[in-house]
């Protein structure tokens, strides 16, 4: 994977350098899934991870990266209304807070004729491996205007209700006013009672909904999104972070707040969007959004609190499923700033997950499952101790237009390679190859004919029959 080491911060102009060196590698080598959108644990104390495939499976497989087959979890193929290259299919799955002792686990598909979304209920049999395909109970049915736009996410909070997110309905621009309107439940934040049902209902009104005593939406919980594809709370605050996907200019992280309003179609992120007027009273704004340099589809992820990658603690981790970046959001309640971690292959992250320790995990198109890692930064071909005075380090300026600087130290003399690749892994350019002196050195580069995006630098040293290779990223913006 290629690392990007940018750090933004939110609504100012100030660009600096991260230290982290985090990257994503393949989790279960081994395994390959069909257009996997999501990943869950059950946190039952089995160590078992679920894979949601968007054409109508579940899989379930241990939790070991020598892992080299998965089972059948549920086949919902010939209920799923899916369309290749579309939004629509099974999307979500969450597991009941005591599904180890009732076997409960909700998802949430689209159906046709007529074309609605339905969150529904299963259960699991005997075989802890199997769900019961007959077990299904209809929660909800919401009807679907066009295809697109469908949400997708379910997860329960710390407060034992389940979380439903529903895009505005589709086309483009809401030209219905859905999300705005609180007499739908489309472009919303649902929140209900799963385990204590109303009269009537298949599921509960919480009291304490904001609009739990109105005549519609009673089981709204936000307003005001377009398309919150993937939601999730912070286990440690029980802060519910939400990615929602953009229109045309703008990708926006939120806070979600119960009854606040997060603007859409009045505001697309931070900007205005196509409104008669652009009357923000009332409205809350992201935490941060972005633009078209940096993404085109934002996949929402999870704040990390595993044990593994001690940087990242307290982030939330997100990503783009246009440009493949994946990057870890820091907010302090007033300023966020941002890392880029790393990138994989462009439209193909579609979600995150976790594990049972809180281990983030991502979910691609090319079939893979990926882990986040603090890899060593050096790694000999016959040895894993780096050197004493072998150092890649940033480049400066970084971002940069024109020309860029790259300075290394070598602890000794021998012979160096330098080169330059794209986001693909082709070498773009070697900026040298021979043999130099131990001590401090520096590089021009002055890219021709690339366009703006991340370039990753590798520096190799051969001496003493050992090969040493460090990499650093480099932003270009033309």
């Amino acid at each position: 994977m290629n690392r990007a080491g940018l750090v933004l911060i939110a609504r100012c102009l100030f660009v600096s350098l991260s230290p982290a060196q985090i990257s994503l590698v393949e989790a279960f080598p081994d395994l390959r899934f069909d257009l996997p959108v999501d990943f869950q644990s059950p946190r039952d104390g089995s160590h078992r991870l679920f894979v949601v495939e968007q054409e109508g499976r579940i899989r379930v497989f241990e939790n070991h990266p020598g892992v080299s087959e998965t089972r059948l979890f549920l086949d919902l193929t010939d209920s799923v209304s899916y369309e290749n290259g579309s939004e629509l299919g099974l999307l979500g799955l969450a597991f009941h807070p005591g599904y180890a002792s009732n076997g409960f686990f909700f998802i949430n598909y689209t159906a046709a004729n007529p074309l609605r979304s339905i969150i529904a209920r299963f259960r699991v049999t005997t075989d802890p491996d199997s769900a019961d395909r007959t077990s299904e109970v209809r929660l909800i049915e919401i009807p679907q205007p066009y295809t697109n736009h469908n949400g997708g996410q379910l997860a329960f909070g710390p407060d034992g209700m389940l979380y439903i997110a529903l895009g505005d309905g589709g086309n483009a621009g809401d030209p219905l006013g859905n999300a705005q309107s609180t007499a739908t439940l489309l472009g919303k934040i649902l929140r209900i009672n799963v385990d204590a049902p109303d009269p009537g209902l298949a599921y509960g009104i919480p009291s304490d909904n904001p609009f739990a005593n109105a005549q519609s939406g009673r089981e709204i919980f936000a307003y005001g999104l377009r398309n919150p594809w993937r939601f999730s709370f912070d286990p440690a605050t029980g802060l519910l972070w939400c990615g929602d996907v953009g229109q045309g200019a703008r990708e926006e992280i939120n806070i979600i707040e119960s009854g606040k309003n997060y603007g859409w179609n009045i505001m697309e992120g931070s900007i205005c969007y196509n409104a008669a007027s652009c009357d923000q009273t009332g409205l809350t704004p992201p935490v941060w959004d972005y633009g078209r340099t940096i993404g085109g589809a934002i996949t929402g992820g999870y704040v990390y609190r595993g044990p593994s990658v001690g940087s990242l603690t307290g982030k939330y981790v997100f990503g783009d499923f246009v440009s493949g970046i994946v990057a870890a959001l820091a907010f302090d309640g007033t300023i966020a700033s941002v890392e880029y971690l790393d990138t994989l292959p462009r439209f193909s992250l579609s979600s995150f997950g976790l594990d049972e320790e809180g281990e983030v995990y991502a979910c691609a198109f090319d079939g893979v499952i990926y882990r986040l890692t603090s890899p060593v930064t050096s790694v000999g071909r016959q040895e894993k101790t780096i050197p004493q005075g072998f150092a890649l380090r940033q480049n400066y300026p970084n971002p940069f237009n024109a020309v860029t600087h790259i300075r290394f130290s070598l602890p000794s003399s021998g012979h160096v390679s330098f080169s330059v690749f794209d986001m693909r892994g082709v070498r773009v350019a070697r900026l040298f190859e021979g043999t130099l002196m131990g001590g401090s050195h520096a590089l021009p580069w002055e890219p021709e004919n690339l366009s703006t995006g991340v370039y990753v630098g590798q520096l190799e040293f051969s001496a003493v029959g050992h090969v040493f290779i460090q990499s650093r990223s480099m932003l270009l913006l033309r």
